[in-house]
């Protein structure tokens, strides 16, 4: 009975969260308030449609580590040293500074200095699922101050344990000893785990996805997909790390490889399924009631927080020497109170020592106030920080750093590289050559691209993740060279709805399937049988003329 219980809340939530979600997107708000507020309203605070969530959020959790995995399938070793300087110095002064902030705020109210620090420890970070969330939905993760909130946020995961740690030792519940070996144990155990990373996933599951037979069941690669992301949670979990950043470094991991492309559309239906429930349950934690007793108090701890964060986070990276715009468009994304907050707010409450239940609601509350904020200040961030450049007369920075390789000039996207896909790029090679990406499905095939030195993208082309991960939309043309006239079909109906200015040039190998190839919205179908019948009626007249020219006709006598 309980799992029908179980199955009927995540129903309710669900379905809240999709009325509630189109809602906000009509009114051309994220989905992600929608999401929020469809929690607050079947919570058991409000209407009581769903009373408990423990379970809820338990399950919802792992969708915010599926989101990090993804997130991570983009990156490479590479590019995360990019963001090296700004992470490591950026984001350990933003977490340092905050929380002396809050802290000295604390005591400024009368918190004793016990309960000041914690308060500080919760207000240092920053929400990693939402504002990753919008980044991502916004195609501004690859921008500079996309790229500066993304190091900080990953610093900030990596804090979590030691804050953690922090609150258990101000509740009383650890020594300082303790605490000093508890940090010491998670420090080397995570050392190992990423070794151990690097091993199964740099090197063992690559060649596992090579297998032949893998390339024939479609379902291998995907259960494989799956019990990576949910297996590199659960082992971060175990070693006291958090989840999310275990499931952030295999993708990391992962990223490199030429499967992550289709590893990363694999996952992501069930992904945008948790995360939904992630953020339902969160809004699950509201409490109206309590909101609008004390609403006074939760305003001005709302704003203090947001301007505050802004203010710290923006003079961390201007510190840094970057400019004004990019550092207050930085400052923006992370000017919230990230999801966190509640486990150590719940800590600390436990503890009967360092808060109260007013104060937990208090900070619960603003929590959740500042995550309705967010979608808000992340779409302002690319304005103000453009305004700001504009009226320093500062050269612009703000969308600088979503350069893709081979931007300048048309790229092509080939998908299928059979013999008539390698004609294809053969013909195109010369010219060419560095504005190709080819979508191959069959590695070994693949492998034959990636020796003529093209960018390979392993992946089924009719799924609107892939096609939306090789940059269809910057493209000027999509050629389809594979012979299955229902596959053709569906990836030209994707296309047309990824990338509508793109030009597409399908191949048909029937007569009879060219024109609902067409019809799907391809701009020029190649029928096989048409242009076979032409070629052989052309080399029949050559042959005849050749003929003609050998024995010509005799003159009446």
């Amino acid at each position: 009975m309980a799992t029908w219980n179980i199955l009927l809340d995540i129903l309710v939530l669900l379905t809240a969260a999709l009325v509630l979600g189109t809602l906000a997107e009509t009114v051309k708000q994220s989905a992600i308030l929608g999401y929020l507020v469809a929690g607050t309203l079947v919570g058991p605070n409000v209407i009581g449609l769903v009373k408990g969530g423990g379970h809820v959020a338990g399950i919802a959790e792992i969708g915010v580590a599926l989101l990090l995995f993804s997130i991570g399938l983009e990156f490479s070793f590479t590019r995360l040293r990019r963001l090296g300087r700004v992470a490591l110095l950026g984001g350990s002064m933003q977490v340092v500074v905050t929380m002396g902030a809050a802290t000295a705020v604390g005591l400024l109210f009368g918190l004793s200095g016990r309960a000041a620090l914690a308060i500080g420890a919760m207000i240092a970070l920053s929400s990693t699922a939402c504002v990753l969330r919008l980044l991502v939905d916004r195609t501004v993760m690859e921008t500079i101050y996309g790229r500066h909130t993304l190091g900080i946020l990953l610093l900030q995961d990596l804090a979590v344990i030691p804050l953690m740690l922090l609150v258990a030792l101000l509740a009383g519940g650890d020594t300082f000893g303790a605490a000093a070996i508890g940090l010491g144990r998670t420090v080397l155990l995570g050392g190992l785990l990423v070794g151990a990373f690097i091993l199964l996933f740099h090197v063992i599951v690559p060649r596992v996805l090579n297998l032949r037979n893998w390339a024939r069941h479609r379902e291998f690669p995907i259960l494989l997909a799956i019990v990576m992301a949910f297996g590199s949670a659960y082992a971060a979990h175990t070693v006291n790390l958090s989840p999310a950043m275990g499931a952030f470094v295999a993708g990391v991991l992962l990223g490199g490889s030429p499967f992550a492309t289709q590893i990363r559309a694999d996952v992501g239906s069930l992904k945008t399924l948790l995360v939904t429930l992630f953020f339902a349950s969160i809004g699950m934690l509201g409490h109206p009631a309590w909101i609008a007793a004390h609403w006074p108090t939760v305003v001005a701890v709302v704003a203090l927080v947001t301007v505050g964060k802004m203010v710290i986070v923006a003079g961390v990276v201007r510190g840094l020497g970057y400019a004004p715009g990019t550092a207050i468009a930085t400052g923006l994304c992370l000017a919230q109170v990230g999801e966190f907050s509640f486990v150590l707010a719940e800590t600390a409450r436990a503890a009967g020592t360092l808060i109260g239940d007013d104060l937990f609601n208090l900070i619960v509350s603003s929590t959740i106030a500042t995550l309705f904020l967010t979608p808000f200040f992340v779409a302002m961030a690319p304005r103000v920080g453009a305004w700001i450049e504009a009226r320093r007369g500062d050269p612009p920075q703000i969308a600088a750093g979503a350069a893709h390789d081979a931007s300048a000039g048309p790229r092509i996207v080939i998908v299928g590289f059979g013999p008539a896909g390698q004609s294809v790029a053969e013909a195109l090679y010369g010219r060419y050559r560095d504005a190709i990406d080819v979508i191959e499905l069959n590695p070994p095939t693949a492998a034959t691209a990636r020796r003529m030195g093209l960018r390979v993208h392993i992946g089924d082309a009719t799924s609107r993740d892939v096609l939306e991960h090789v940059g269809l939309a910057r493209a000027a043309v999509l050629a389809i060279t594979i012979p299955d006239p229902a596959a053709t079909r569906s990836i030209v109906h994707m296309a047309r709805l990824v990338a509508p200015d793109t030009s597409i040039v399908a191949r048909a190998r029937y007569h009879s399937r060219r024109w609902e190839i067409e019809f799907a919205g391809a701009h020029v179908v190649v029928d096989e049988e048409s242009h076979v019948g032409l070629r052989v009626a052309a080399m029949t007249r050559r042959f005849l003329n050749e003929s003609a020219r050998a024995d010509p006709p005799k003159e009446a006598s």
